[in-house]
């Protein structure tokens, strides 16, 4: 890349600043946008177009001689095209003498596409694309047939509007309303280039203190006694090492370490690595099933499948690594499948409502009578460990919690199980029995 021989701060350093500042782009990585970008402008110089005017031509035209270049691969030329984008819909955009990327909108489908394009440079999950789509889809639906507006007209007011909707016609729930939030204020800051207002004055669903459903260890047993291989092994793994539903999904091979005893929780929740305990109860149960999943990954290498999901760039930077045994889920899906984003053919790792289900059935037989899930486990863990004593930072590490306060309402459900005070009630009847 020849531009880049010069410092990597002269080239479009007010684009870098750009987007360093609005978090859209890795910093590692904004030189390198910059570097495209600063190629388009050369290029539209050449060809005598002014490059602060956005001409949808001019960029495929960019793009096609890019792709003639043998030296440069198919994740720059995505690159190229992405950094592009954020120059004209972002950078430009936010700026008082230029575009608005609304104009470029005409109607649903195209904004769902640029909402999929941004939510995938931004390396969000797959589940978070699919929900934030969901959510946009009614907001821009909603929006538009209520006011009879166009995308290019929707601003802070509509946003309110539409949560306002949810928690007083809707009456959705707290978490819920939380959701459609962070969806739409994606949209309106990653894709259509708006800042929000101050959102205080939105109507939004009240959420209220709620304490933990947790499962005393006899009520664990009884339910695990309901359950049976495969089932019960992820069922214990949830327990046994307080992971999240999807931690367990996503558990890969090299994840495991049997001679230290310990999993590594990689990019859980809030990206964060972590590592916790391996119970020994599931060791050997845990190293057989490898064995069966290996055999599979074996029969799939020898029709010429065997790739798995990897996360971010590594795909481009270990380029065979996805067919490596190490890189497997540990609970890998029973059927290949299409990846919707690669389009190429893997064995994803299984669905939540293979965890759930079994679960939900094991619970019923039991007779428990409480409003309990596969989380639950988890907070049986957390609850458990403190009654054994164990130190709370040490179970906020295990559990990944950002903040000790997470923690910390596990102490209240300990103290409702093993320091309730005497009732009124007992103390009268004690009296009277003397």
């Amino acid at each position: 890349m020849e531009n880049l021989a010069k410092k990597p701060q002269d080239i479009l350093p007010e684009f870098q600043k750009f987007l360093i500042q609005k978090d859209l782009v890795p910093q590692k990585n904004t030189q390198f946008f910059a570097y495209w970008v600063n190629r388009y402008i050369a290029f539209a110089h050449d060809k005598k177009i002014d490059p602060s005017s956005y001409q949808k031509s001019a960029i495929i035209e960019f793009l096609d001689i890019l792709r003639s270049d043998e030296r440069i691969r198919d994740w720059q030329l995505r690159q190229a095209d992405d950094a592009v984008r954020l120059y004209y819909f972002h950078y430009l955009g936010d700026s008082k003498n230029s575009v608005s990327e609304t104009s470029f909108f005409a109607d649903l489908p195209s904004l769902i596409n640029e909402v999929v394009r941004m939510i995938r440079l931004l390396h969000y999950s797959y589940s978070t694309e699919r929900t934030y789509k969901q959510w946009i889809n009614r907001f821009i639906t909603y929006s538009l047939q209520s006011a009879g507006k166009t995308i290019a007209d929707l601003n802070s007011q509509d946003f309110r509007d539409f949560l306002s909707h949810l928690a007083v016609k809707q009456k959705v729930s707290a978490s819920t309303q939380n959701q459609a939030f962070n969806a739409i204020l994606f949209l309106f800051r990653h894709v259509l280039g708006k800042e929000t207002e101050d959102m205080g004055s939105t109507v939004k669903a009240k959420r209220g203190q709620k304490m933990p459903v947790v499962l005393s260890v006899e009520e664990i047993a009884n339910i695990f006694s309901h359950m049976h291989g495969l089932n019960l092994l992820m069922a214990e793994i949830i327990y046994g090492s307080g992971l999240r539903m999807m931690e367990l999904a996503r558990l890969r091979v090299k994840d495991i370490d049997f001679d230290a005893d310990t999993l590594f929780i990689r990019s859980g929740k809030g990206d964060k690595d972590r590592s916790t305990v391996l119970p020994l109860a599931v060791k050997e149960r845990l190293r057989k099933h490898l064995e069966v999943v290996k055999s599979i990954h074996e029969k799939d290498l020898a029709k010429g499948f065997g790739e798995v999901f990897m996360p971010d760039a590594l795909n481009r930077k270990y380029p065979n690594a996805a067919k490596e045994w190490g890189w497997q889920y540990v609970f890998p899906s029973s059927k290949l499948s299409v990846d919707p984003r690669s389009g190429k053919v893997t064995r994803h790792h299984i669905s939540d409502k293979t965890i759930q289900d079994p679960f939900k059935i094991a619970l019923r037989k039991s007779g428990i009578p409480k409003h309990a899930s596969v989380h639950t486990l988890r907070h049986s863990f957390a609850t458990h460990l403190l009654q054994a004593g164990v130190n709370i930072r040490e179970v906020q590490s295990l559990l990944g919690h950002k903040n000790l306060e997470t923690t910390m309402v596990y102490t209240h459900v300990l103290r409702n199980m093993s320091n309730a005070p005497q009732s009124p009630l007992d103390a009268l009847y004690g009296q009277m029995d003397k």
